[in-house]
């Protein structure tokens, strides 16, 4: 998995890179704290660590002007100690709030290679211990949630503060729906 989203993200780099005029909006890079805790802390203990993330945004098509032109987006993300690594695609919508500042949220789709279930049946000690360093995510498809505080440094480079939640909401699976709760900064690049 984490080979593929990998080489998703530079395939797709390279295919915008001779058209990042006309097609790619902007590119974003960073490091995420992972698994934090935010409402319900019973799972931030669990995967702790970093992980590289990474947008390619694209320019907003006329016929999104309805819902506030956002743009489309492919991401990625790998773990680096090895544990839920995921990509997907959605949509981006940035509202400024200030001079250089910008309130951005963003929905889409992600699928993970991280765990569903524990593999060991209820009550057997190694599940207890499994369970206790694993998030159990119940669906390999997931909802991705962002809320973002972005600052254009100039026309061209911005840095932002992001929020990522990833859940199936009991619409995309059932059961296990432990989710993860993500924070990081980020760096942009902008090809407007």
């Amino acid at each position: 998995m984490r080979r593929y989203l990998i080489s998703s993200v530079i395939a797709v780099a390279a295919i915008s890179g001779p058209a990042a005029a006309d097609l790619v909006s902007e590119v974003r890079l960073g490091v995420m704290q992972e698994n934090i805790c935010v409402l319900d802390c019973d799972n931030a203990n669990k995967e702790p660590g970093q992980s590289i993330s990474g947008d390619i945004l694209f320019n907003s098509p006329d016929f999104l002007g309805i819902i506030w032109s956002p743009k489309p987006y492919v991401m990625g993300s790998v773990n680096l100690q090895g544990d839920t690594n995921f990509g997907g695609a959605g949509l981006h919508w940035s509202f400024p709030i200030a001079k250089r500042w910008q309130f951005e949220p963003s929905f889409g789709y992600v699928i993970h290679d991280g765990e569903l279930e524990s593999p060991y049946p209820q009550g057997d000690p190694l599940g207890d211990a499994f369970t206790e360093d694993h998030v159990l995510l119940g669906s390999r498809d997931l909802f991705r949630t962002t809320f973002g505080l972005h600052h254009d440094i100039n026309d061209t480079w911005g840095v932002e503060v992001m929020y990522e939640h990833l859940s199936h909401g009991q619409v995309l699976g059932s059961g296990r729906n432990q989710g993860l709760d993500n924070i990081g900064v980020r760096v942009s690049y902008s090809f407007e």
